[in-house]
């Protein structure tokens, strides 16, 4: 291999370790390399075929290798200080896209050949590798959202004979990667509105776009607010009534208790579950709504409530730590705490229903009295056997028990809306639209 200009290699074929397996121990300082191991192997195995056969000139062949060892060793010219920085960028990126990560050797002698060996976390795959003299580049592409250690890689530096290596250890660090939103642009909207500007027209009068009704004239309004119509039938002057626009608090709340894979596609529940949430988000704080985050799993986690574009990488980066290198945590589940849910804070729920503990909490935020949407995220049918009526029968059971849970919520007056993943999720929320959703009153 030559080390005189950058090389591409692709190693499809390699499989990646996980981290969850770690790495051993770097080996530290100056050891016998390959070449050397094969140099001495043939000269060891000449000098023995030599002493069975009798035949002097293997022993010729066996001093050959001993002689191009000492003759390419280094010498003075090995180095004796040997670093390795690293540069990852970007170190927040969407799924999909690439990581680079360059790592530059130096070093105080003579190299001949750089070998990275890598470590890599289970959410980033390796796609490339570029080798030069000095450096080494590495592509890696974002398969799944999460936050995920970049790896470690174990760099190999040979001296100018490639006779003898160095190991150096470099940690790449961690990467946040953010869920690709789904496609959503609807907002619905609950009954009653915080008293705070926005771009949602309530039914509070006001100086608003929408007409919520007329009235009776007073001296002193605008008479390009008169409406005519109602005017000449009842014989008084009648003027248009605005709704004042108000703004929505909106409360995601994210069920990461399990993560269940659909039988047939193998796409992941907690997948769809943060990319349908993202893309909720985004469209709130499109029309400047305030929106906040609960994530309910191994650790309850909350984001009050905000606006702005920041807002959106906030409430992503909160619950990245859901999945750090496909770790599990005991689930810690207690009452959802008042100051993560502003009073009349509309709650959009994305689940799969599968959990009774997420059905507690729905229960009690439906008690406290917030208006609240459950968007189920569908984990699929179980497979069964045509041929087998037991199997049949219980997945008929099965489709039973799941109707209903949607019966239970829908009858404490919680909508439940079924997204189904891959499709824009105002297929999923445009019933919602029909009217203003309403909160249980207390």
């Amino acid at each position: 291999m030559s080390t005189t200009a950058p090389e591409r290699h692709e190693r499809p074929e390699q499989p990646q370790l996980t981290l969850s397996e770690g790495p051993a121990p770097s080996p530290g300082g100056w050891r016998t390399g390959e070449r050397t191991l094969r140099l001495l192997t043939v000269a060891v195995t000449a000098a023995v075929a030599a002493l069975l056969t009798g035949q002097p000139w293997l022993l010729a062949l066996a001093a050959g290798p001993v002689v191009l060892v000492v003759l390419a060793a280094p010498g003075r010219t090995r180095p004796t200080q040997v670093s390795a920085t690293a540069e990852v960028t970007p170190r927040r990126c969407f799924e999909g896209e690439t990581v680079t990560a360059r790592i530059t050797v130096a070093h105080d002698g003579e190299v001949g050949l750089l070998d990275p060996g890598l470590l890599a976390g289970p959410g980033l795959t390796l796609r490339e590798q570029r080798i030069g003299r000095a450096a080494v580049e590495l592509e890696f592409t974002a398969a799944r959202w999460g936050r995920w250690s970049a790896g470690t890689v174990d760099l190999d530096l040979y001296d100018g004979g490639a006779l003898a290596r160095r190991t150096v250890r470099v940690e790449l660090g961690e990467v946040d990667v953010f869920p690709v939103p789904t496609a959503a642009g609807l907002t619905p909207i609950p009954v009653r509105l915080p008293e705070r500007l926005g771009e949602h027209a309530s039914r509070q009068a006001g100086e608003g776009v929408e007409v919520i009704g007329v009235r009776p004239h007073v001296w002193g309004e605008r008479q390009r607010r008169i409406h005519w119509p109602s005017t000449t039938r009842r014989g008084s002057i009648q003027i248009n009534e605005f709704g004042a626009e108000r703004a929505v608090d909106t409360v995601v709340l994210l069920d990461a208790l399990g993560d269940l894979a659909d039988p047939v596609s193998g796409a992941s529940t907690l997948d769809e579950t943060l990319r349908a949430a993202a893309g909720l988000t985004r469209a709130y704080l499109r029309t400047h709504d305030r929106v906040g985050v609960v994530s309910v799993g191994g650790k309850l986690r909350w984001l009050q409530a905000g606006s702005g574009e920041q807002q959106f990488y906030r409430i992503v980066e909160s619950v990245l730590e859901v999945r750090k290198d496909l770790g599990y945590r005991t689930p810690d589940l207690h009452r959802l705490p008042p100051r993560a849910l502003p009073a009349g804070a509309l709650v959009y729920a994305f689940t799969p229903l599968a959990d009774q503990r997420i059905l507690d909490v729905l229960g009690d935020l439906a008690d406290r009295g917030n208006p609240l949407v459950a968007v189920e995220i569908p984990f699929g049918e179980p497979e069964v056997d045509p041929s087998e009526q037991a199997e049949v029968r219980a997945r008929q059971l099965w489709r039973a028990d799941r109707e209903a849970i949607r019966f239970a919520l829908r009858n404490r007056g919680v909508p439940v809306v079924t997204h189904q993943p891959g499709e824009t999720l105002d297929l999923a929320v445009a019933p919602l639209r029909r009217g203003r959703i309403q909160g249980r009153q207390r």
